[in-house]
């Protein structure tokens, strides 16, 4: 399926995966059209279940926008945190990453779209410029935009037609002069991902990963 993934369209990949992942940035891939992509799209499937499990793997790597090796560089990380379940702790570093912040904070109408403003340098954290879209954020970082972040289109489209009306609670953002700032003042939580997904079958899928 990975292979499969790989040049489709943002709908067709929510339809295929069967849930809405915001991070794509497109709404309304199930409304209309409920099932999978292509002439068989209709016909129930019954998977197996390794297919399953990578259909649930598939949702984290294509809300966050991740390649697969980048997936399991988080994972291997992650098994080392022995503090929590090591998927919680992939989870959260995954929420903490700046491309997702500034998506996080409707700042960006997608994960792909904050990462092209953290790339052109339209993204401040703690009054710095960065361009690094998988910088992990901590506890206290203030984060705003450059003057010309606050007028590109997609700062505008997201303040426009928000993808997620609600900021997660580790997110505290305020109007700032003609924009605005915002300041991450907790860790996130397993429960901010913004689309559904058994956190049992990623571990399933990635049980040999050490």
């Amino acid at each position: 399926m990975a292979k499969v993934l790989m040049g489709k369209s943002r709908f067709k990949i929510q339809r295929r995966l069967g849930v809405e992942l915001p991070g794509l940035g497109k709404a309304g891939a199930l409304e209309r059209k409920p099932y999978g992509p292509g002439v068989h799209g209709m016909k129930r499937k019954k998977l197996s279940d390794y297919t399953i499990r990578l259909i649930e793997k598939q949702k984290v790597l294509c809300h966050y926008g991740l390649r697969e090796k980048q997936l399991v560089n988080y994972v291997k990380k992650a098994k080392k945190d022995k503090s929590r379940a090591w998927v919680d702790t992939l989870i959260l570093s995954l929420e903490k990453r700046l491309d997702n912040v500034i998506f996080r904070l409707n700042w960006a109408p997608s994960i792909p779209a904050a990462r092209q403003m953290i790339v052109h340098g339209h993204v401040l954290v703690n009054g710095k410029k960065v361009t690094v879209p998988n910088l992990i954020l901590s506890v206290n970082d203030e984060l705003t935009l450059t003057v010309k972040g606050f007028k590109t289109g997609n700062y505008l489209q997201a303040k426009a037609r928000p993808r997620i009306s609600t900021i997660p609670a580790c997110l505290v953002a305020e109007a700032a002069g003609e924009g605005e700032k915002a300041k991450v003042v907790a860790d996130p939580l397993p429960e901010d991902v913004p689309f559904p997904f058994e956190k049992r079958l990623v571990t399933e899928y990635y049980w040999k990963i050490k």
